[in-house]
């Protein structure tokens, strides 16, 4: 019943609003643009027929221009294409704002369990002690990555957040003005985004979205728990990744981190300011007025002026002497809204989003075996110690290092970096830059490295004011995470360092490489072992474990429905905090309003918090956990055969969008690791790998072996053990449903031309092969009709985005085919291959 009268609503106030604003937007005049809005529904009624019937997209375009656009010269036709990649930028755009609009009336029908639900399933049990004490500690980490797919300028954004207020109250004259402005602002970036250009269009977020969300949260939460001692200041906490995030991007140095973090506070220290002159405006009262312009002069200074900081305890020493006055002489009137702005102070202190420092191991490993060179420890390469020598260099030998000493780029600025962190932290507080991630870690060095740089960097062993964070992101460092843990726990000064962070160590999981590496129900499969084993290790040597788990936007990063995920973890993983990556476009489509910040926040929370204090905690037997091992060996032997195929990656080269992503302005970090000729998969980054395959719509790296490994079983009469495993585990239930949306997403009638290709026809067939099979087979355990089907929303919300871009991917596939036959216009087709990327991107809202 639920789920019918959501469906009801977003056809109301979705579907509807959208097709009527539409139909404005189409036939807005522009210049040199005549007709092509009213073609578009032409092209795509071409489109969806002229696949169905097997035809190949230059087939379709051809019978579009020469029987409905009129257009025979192929130049002309360019920038017709061009016009229609346009148009579809635009269209994903509205469509995203009516959705957004309709958010908070969908939600009346929604089935997820937010914290008003939380406070009431507790008052029906009696439970507030126990919860009181869960939430008092409990947190959620949310931290904001620069992956290049998150693009829209702050115009364009603020364009959105127009559209979406106008079509709140169906303005339609507003509506159609701010559609034309829309048509006329560009939506990509003229230029690559240098990392402080990303940071700077993240914080633009920050400042106008999370900022008053945040504060709402944690004042919801206070008002409602019955515990007037509330203080849990970490119950939402923003972590921030660009300008910090080095790793495979040599554009973030030293310099650009020390900026980002200067633009972190500044920024924080404007929201302060002007939250602070509308209490100005209410506190006009003699004795208080005095202590706010001076508060407010500060804060003026500090806002423009990076080196003339305000210091967090400075701040709420100001604020405590104008409450001690309210409360004293004035009645304590408007006491309750200096008090929410002091709660937002003792939030966001002055750093906003803790700023992590990230560098893959093999970096580390190259400045600490040229320091070891330049010291004169070993003559070439460090595999001349004994592992006993270098931890002893790590640990005991104290060297005094100057960046200026050494000639590699990436020496210098590690050393550099390291050394100004202290500065970072004085003037935005440790909480601004106290986490050091390591990307590829598989064995003891990956921590002992950097440890060892702080100490050699100047830092005093005692005051290494930072978590030092190992990422396990491939299979082999997830096999070898138990043992490098435990080794880490049994060094003594590792052991002291540990107890100076307070007996906790935060371990980071990686989706996306994971998933590259082992496909994806390997790679899940493996990441929850890895937790449950690891929670094991770190309680047997009296450390919390903190799990921080790199989510990207779609399930073959890791991403699909957050809250199931957390949800389904099992109880023998340690449960005190979450902690995820949110990348790319889904920080604006996720969390790109106040509305859908506060409701996925409050998912994270009650994921977390109703595995601990409500239903039956969460246990997968032997012989269950038996059964996904197989289905796992079974799905990644198909995906190594793939992976191994000599096609594999040549087909990604030479007939997916791969090398595009790195000419598009969408960010600037290069599309792959390292700077070798020839492509390798360990070089590629998971963005562009996952990324190319959805622009595809072939999603591979989201099921690919699943179907095999499932027919395995029905072909051995095995198929009700699957089913049963589907129904009883939440875990494996999770899979198979984000699965189902990758498959959702997925429309092989695009590329069905490449089936008779002579160099790629077999490996297109092996995809397609294993797609229907995964279809099938994921139907039959779930007892589904069709995919999605008990998800009706969203499956109808897909649907409508796939219509929306389905010309644009005809036009990029008719691209990558012109450019293969070395047409005299391959530039102009290679620019409508790299312009066509952003509209799929976008409309399908986790797509790399």
């Amino acid at each position: 019943m639920q789920q019918s009268r959501r469906l009801e609503e977003f056809k109301k106030s979705v579907t509807n609003k959208f097709n009527i604003y539409n139909s404005l937007f189409l036939s807005l005049p522009y210049k040199n643009v005549e007709n092509v809005g009213m073609l578009i529904p032409l092209l795509l009624d071409q489109c969806e027929k002229g696949l169905k019937e097997g035809k190949d997209p230059q087939e379709i375009l051809e019978v579009f221009f020469a029987n409905f656009a009129n257009i025979m010269d192929e130049r002309e036709r360019l920038d017709f294409m061009f016009r229609i990649i346009q148009y579809v930028e635009r269209q994903v755009v509205l469509y995203d704002s009516v959705e957004d609009s309709a958010f908070s009336k969908l939600q009346q029908y929604s089935n997820s369990l937010t914290i008003k639900d939380y406070f009431g399933l507790v008052n029906r049990t009696k439970n507030w002690d126990k919860v009181s004490k869960k939430l008092s500690t409990f947190s959620a980490r949310i931290v904001l990555t620069a992956h290049p797919t998150q693009f829209y300028t702050p115009a364009v954004l603020d364009i959105i957040a127009e559209l979406q207020s106008l079509i709140d109250e169906d303005r339609i004259y507003d509506i159609d003005v701010t559609l034309q402005q829309l048509g006329l602002t560009s939506l990509v970036n003229a230029k690559k985004p240098t990392p402080l250009d990303e940071a700077k269009n993240i914080i633009y977020i920050l400042r106008n979205t999370y900022y008053d969300a945040v504060g709402e949260l944690y004042q919801y939460v206070k008002s409602n728990i019955r515990d007037d001692d509330f203080e849990n200041y970490n119950i939402i906490k923003l972590g921030f990744w660009p300008g910090g995030d080095r790793d495979g991007n040599p554009f973030v140095t030293a310099d650009i981190t020390k900026e980002v973090a200067d633009e972190l506070r500044l920024t924080l220290m404007k929201c302060y300011y002007n939250e602070l002159k509308e209490l100005r405006k209410k506190l006009t009262f003699k004795g208080v007025q005095e202590h706010l312009n001076e508060l407010s002069g500060k804060l003026y200074k500090a806002m423009f002026d990076p080196n003339a900081p305000i210091s967090y305890e400075q701040i709420i020493e100001h604020l405590g002497t104008i409450r001690e006055r309210l409360i004293a002489d004035y009645h304590e009137l408007y006491l309750d809204l200096l008090d929410e702005f002091t709660d937002k102070v003792h939030i966001f202190k002055t750093h906003f989003a803790t700023l992590d420092i990230r560098q893959d191991h093999s970096k580390h490993l190259l400045v600490v075996e040229t320091i070891l060179k330049q010291k004169g420890a070993i003559k070439e390469s460090i595999s001349e110690l004994k592992e006993k020598e270098l931890i002893k260099w790590l640990l005991k030998e104290n060297l005094t290092l100057d960046p200026k000493d050494f000639d590699d780029d990436i020496v210098k600025d590690t050393i550099t970096n390291i050394m100004q962190l202290g500065e970072i932290q004085a003037k935005n507080g440790e909480d601004g830059c106290n986490r050091y991630i390591i990307s590829n870690s598989e064995d003891i060095f990956a921590v002992l490295f950097v440890f060892g740089l702080f100490r050699w960097c100047g830092w005093d062993e005692k005051d290494i004011t930072f978590d030092i964070v190992p990422l396990f992101e491939t299979m082999k460092g997830m096999e070898a995470a138990e043992e490098v843990m435990q080794t880490l726990f049994d060094i003594p000064v590792y052991r002291k360092h540990l107890e100076r962070r307070n007996e906790t160590h935060t371990i980071m999981l990686g989706f996306s490489d994971g998933t590259k590496d082992g496909g994806y129900l390997k790679a899940n499969w493996s990441i929850l072992k890895t937790k449950e084993t690891l929670s094991k290790v770190c309680k047997k040597n009296g450390i919390k474990a903190i799990f921080f788990d790199g989510r990207g936007g779609p399930p073959a990063r890791g991403g699909g429905k957050t809250h199931r995920f957390y949800a389904a973890q099992t109880k023998d993983v340690a449960n005190h905090e979450i902690q995820l990556t949110i990348q790319g476009q889904t920080i604006t489509s996720t969390y790109g309003t106040k509305e859908q910040f506060i409701h996925n926040s409050e998912q994270l929370l009650t994921a977390g918090l109703s595995n601990n204090l409500f239903g039956k905690e969460l246990v997968i037997s032997g012989p269950q956990r038996k059964l996904i091992e197989e289905l796992s060996d079974l799905s990644f032997e198909k995906y190594d055969a793939l992976k191994q195929h000599d096609k594999f990656i040549p087909y990604l080269e030479h007939r997916s969008t791969l090398k595009y992503y790195t000419k598009a302005n969408i960010g600037s970090r290069p599309g792959k690791r390292g700077n070798k000729e020839k492509l390798t998969l360990s070089d590629l980054r998971a963005i562009s790998f996952v990324g190319s395959w959805s622009q595809l719509k072939q999603n591979v790296p989201g099921y690919f072996g699943l179907g095999t490994a499932i027919a395995k079983l029905k072909e051995e009469g095995r198929l009700n053990e699957v089913k049963k495993l589907y129904k009883d585990v939440p875990f494996f239930r999770a899979l198979m449903h984000n699965s189902m949306m990758s498959l959702a997403k997925t429309n092989f009638g695009l590329t069905s031309y490449m089936k008779e290709d002579p160099e790629f026809g077999e490996f297109w067939n092996i995809l397609h092969d294993e797609f229907e099979l995964s279809q099938k087979m994921l139907l039959q355990i779930s007892g589904l009709k069709i995919l999605m089907e008990d998800e009706e929303v969203s499956r109808e919300s897909v649907k409508i985005r796939e219509k929306i871009v389905l010309p644009l991917l005809v036009i990029q596939q008719n691209a990558l085919y012109h450019i293969t036959q070395n047409s005299e216009y391959k530039e102009l087709y290679e620019k409508i291959v790299t312009r066509s990327l952003y509209g799929n991107i976008n409309a399908s809202r986790n797509s790399a």
